[in-house]
């Protein structure tokens, strides 16, 4: 039974993304939560969650639309409020996307790079192993190797390796999940990646945050 007395989850919600079934691995673990569909849904919000499935720049015109960059930043980059990100919801954290040529958040140095068509079948599309290589705690509790569920086309080269919390290999070796204090992100699919995935996703939403974010 979820616990309504807690602050909820917020899952940002919009066109290109798979916010139901995060919503709906959310409900499995207990978790309150809410779907976002502007800012001022934020109130009586202390995590928040960006989901993502289709393209950088289509899902950066949305959020620019919806005034999300502003307030997010508010929140999250000069405030302290947890952040998640998956699948396209990593990718746009980075300076700028090679897909639709997206100037993106800006929150991280780096950039999105696509798969070289020619090496390996793109998009990425199932299984595929992920190695951990950070201690932070969003993470910690992981195997250090595990297999985590993929749809993705491009791909996170941040600028800075100490911001890179796990690495894959398709065709190259990539960054699939980042860290940086309060900042989290998977560019698999935590929701549909069994228990590994919906452990992440218990650790973002119930950890204390004095233990979660690290400074």
């Amino acid at each position: 039974m979820q616990d309504y007395d807690r602050p909820a989850v917020g899952v940002i919600d919009y066109r290109t993304g798979n916010s139901q079934s995060v919503g709906y691995a959310l409900n499995f673990l207990g978790v309150p939560n809410r779907l976002l569909t502007s800012p001022d849904d934020l109130d009586g919000i202390d995590r928040v969650i960006l989901p993502g499935v289709g393209s950088a720049g289509t899902t950066m015109e949305y959020l620019s639309e919806a005034g999300w960059p502003d307030a997010l930043r508010e929140r999250v980059v000069d405030g302290d409020m947890p952040f998640l990100g998956i699948c396209v919801g990593l990718q746009v954290l980075f300076e700028a996307s090679e897909e639709q040529d997206a100037r993106c958040l800006g929150w991280i140095p780096g950039t999105v790079k696509a798969f070289d068509g020619e090496q390996v079948r793109v998009p990425q599309m199932g299984w595929n192993q992920v190695h951990r290589s950070s201690d932070h705690p969003f993470l910690a509790a992981l195997p250090t190797a595990g297999h985590f569920y993929f749809v993705n086309s491009y791909y996170a080269d941040p600028a800075d390796p100490a911001d890179t919390a796990a690495t894959t290999e398709y065709g190259v070796p990539f960054t699939s999940a980042v860290a940086r204090g309060n900042i989290m992100a998977t560019q698999f699919h935590t929701e549909k990646s069994g228990p590994l995935g919906l452990d992440l996703l218990e650790r973002f939403s119930n950890t204390p945050q004095e233990e979660l974010c690290p400074r």
